[in-house]
């Protein structure tokens, strides 16, 4: 079978000669570099955001600019710039690689170049870093997302909170890299009483008998594409509920999706070796992923 992830993109030339923003300055690729002195780099200090465009409207914008906001605060991190100057380097950086569509940003805000590699934050003296790297990108997934449930978990609010977007990514690497090894694409993890919770990259729902259930949302990323499948749910009187669940439910369910920005709705076709449903997309997964076409405007 053909080794795929939930990020997987069609290829396309025109990302080799990319122009990225680096704190204020848009520069080819090849010249687009931070310091090994980075916080990012030395620490994953510091929280990011993912975010699509969709024919010349990046979507949900401005719930990804208060998030990242959000997160920077819960970090003590001052981006030193306005929401609406990020969205202006967002849209010039965009206009720099005249892009109109189907393309993917990643904004990244570390806390900035250290004094000493060390890992107290008043090392960080220079300001923030900020970084946008943007690329043409339209999802290419040949067949239903493989997943394995591994024993890692995200963090407690008290340790990693999982709701933060952070750098520090190393536990759902290590998922991803467990699920890899039993054969799988991606992780399915669990939270800390043993209920499924979300995967190493994406939140994850299944569909039993009509209605579409996703964890409680305690323990795992809550996701703006989340938030949209549960609000489209809502508005189309399509039961939805945020509940605990097992992997009992999972493996006997109808369907199940997982939901991110870059990828929208991806079908799950297996779980520990165990097909769901009939192993491809389900007529609620397509009917939440037309949904939201319609609602983006894709």
């Amino acid at each position: 079978m053909t080794d795929v992830s939930t990020h997987q993109a069609a290829e396309d030339t025109r990302n080799e000669s990319l122009l990225i923003y680096v704190n204020g300055a848009i520069l080819p690729k090849a010249q687009a570099m931070v310091s090994v002195y980075d916080a990012g780099f030395m620490l994953g200090d510091g929280v990011w955001e993912g975010i699509r465009l969709y024919n010349g409207r990046w979507t949900f914008l401005d719930e990804h600019i208060d998030r990242l906001f959000e997160a920077a605060k819960a970090i003590d991190l001052n981006i030193a710039m306005t929401k609406d100057a990020v969205k202006k380097a967002v849209t010039n950086t965009q206009a720099a690689n005249a892009m109109t569509t189907d393309a993917h940003a990643r904004l990244m805000v570390t806390r900035g170049v250290k004094t000493r590699p060390f890992q107290h934050p008043k090392l960080s003296q220079r300001g923030p870093t900020v970084v946008i790297i943007m690329e043409h990108s339209r999802p290419n997934l040949p067949r239903p997302i493989r997943l394995a449930t591994v024993p890692h978990m995200r963090g407690l609010p008290m340790t990693q909170d999982p709701k933060l977007n952070s750098h520090s990514k190393l536990n759902c690497i290590l998922a991803c890299i467990a699920a890899e090894k039993a054969g799988a694409d991606e992780a399915l993890m669990l939270d800390v009483h043993g209920f499924v919770n979300t995967t190493n990259a994406c939140n994850f729902f299944i569909v039993r008998k009509g209605a579409v259930w996703t964890s409680t949302g305690d323990y795992c990323m809550n996701g703006i594409t989340r938030q949209k499948v549960i609000d489209l749910c809502r508005a189309n009187a399509i039961p939805v509920f945020e509940r605990n669940f097992s992997l009992v439910d999972v493996y006997s369910a109808d369907e199940a999706f997982l939901t991110g920005t870059f990828g929208a709705q991806t079908p799950v076709g297996v779980l520990d070796g165990r097909q769901i449903g009939n192993g491809q997309m389900g007529p609620m997964t397509e009917r939440l992923r037309d949904l939201y076409k319609e609602m983006v405007g894709a």
